[in-house]
């Protein structure tokens, strides 16, 4: 009997700020490594925005495919998923990397509820990823210090 072979993945959280572009590149890296697909994923919160859901899912997949390419060279040859979900971000994130080998996510330095982690995300994912969970921060950037 012929058994189709298992799709690698390795799933990258975006949302477009420095921190989740951090987490696309190091995700990519990982990828190239296991030889497995990058899965690129955006959760859209139902938030009762005004437009059509299928017209506001086509933006962010668009956004989604710009974030990509600035992110990614393009000689890296790379087999790249992107995905629009909707949900909970934490909770999204989980059930996208359900069958993937890591998830790479990034985090705030510090949120407005005094998480170090950077709001309910990161402690959602951790408690419900069934992968390895890796979360990175943008060095580069710089914040301010009262």
């Amino acid at each position: 009997m012929w058994v189709m072979p298992e799709h690698r993945s390795v799933v990258a959280g975006v949302d477009g700020s420095p921190n989740s572009m951090a987490a696309l590149r190091r995700a990519a890296r990982e990828a190239l490594e296991r030889h497995a697909r990058l899965d690129v994923v955006r959760v859209v919160e139902a938030d009762g925005e005004p437009g059509p859901r299928l017209l506001r899912t086509a933006r962010e997949w668009l956004r989604l495919r710009r974030l990509t390419a600035d992110a990614i060279p393009r000689t890296q040859h790379l087999n790249t998923r992107l995905r629009v979900v909707r949900g909970a971000p934490g909770q999204a994130l989980a059930q996208a990397a359900e069958h993937a080998e890591l998830l790479v996510i990034g985090a705030r330095l510090h949120s407005e509820h005094g998480n170090p982690l950077g709001g309910d995300t990161v402690p959602t994912v951790r408690e419900h990823a069934r992968c390895p969970v890796v979360i990175c921060a943008d060095h580069t950037t710089t914040s301010e210090t009262p």
